[in-house]
């Protein structure tokens, strides 16, 4: 059953959203004339490329700041994904596009998206990523050796007249 619903959301995306795009371009086109109708496209375009630069900015400098507090982005992660979709959504032509790239843009929209799809989203926490720990526990192997551990006993190294400090 859940390939079945997948098929059905592509063949949607693929098909009957062009289809649908094409529909009211006619319409659209009909009431308001060609000209107009290409220039608000273009129109669209450049405010979602402006929209995109603006928001992406932030939401990177949103995820950056999460990760210099180590806290975990998913939230920052998933604005920015959301972002990157509107700004794609306003540039590829159409209204119906248009109209949800703008809604995506709108962060009111973003918080409410999230809350609907974080259920389903795993979050794993960031403890431990500096910890070599981490690595003896994927199976990889850390040696960490302390002054006087060890011994420069190869006088063919390359760093053996090397100044320390």
């Amino acid at each position: 059953m859940g390939r079945l619903v997948i098929r059905f959301i592509i063949f949607v995306l693929l098909i009957g959203i062009p289809i649908a795009e094409v529909a009211v371009f006619m319409v659209v086109g009909s009431i308001i004339g060609v000209l107009p109708t290409i220039l608000i496209i273009i129109l669209t375009a450049l405010i979602g490329a402006g929209l995109l630069k603006r928001q992406g900015v932030s939401a990177l400098a949103q995820l950056q700041d999460d990760l210099r507090n180590e806290r975990v982005p998913a939230a920052s992660i998933g604005s920015a994904v959301t972002i990157a979709i509107a700004g794609l959504m306003l540039l590829t032509p159409g209204f119906i596009t248009d109209a949800v790239g703008f809604a995506l843009f709108v962060p009111a929209v973003r918080r409410w998206l999230w809350r609907r799809v974080s259920g389903s989203v795993k979050v794993v926490g960031m403890e431990g990523m500096a910890d070599p720990r981490q690595k003896q526990r994927r199976g990889e192997r850390t040696i960490d050796l302390e002054e006087g551990e060890y011994s420069r006993s190869d006088d063919h190294s390359p760093w053996q007249n090397r100044p320390t400090g």
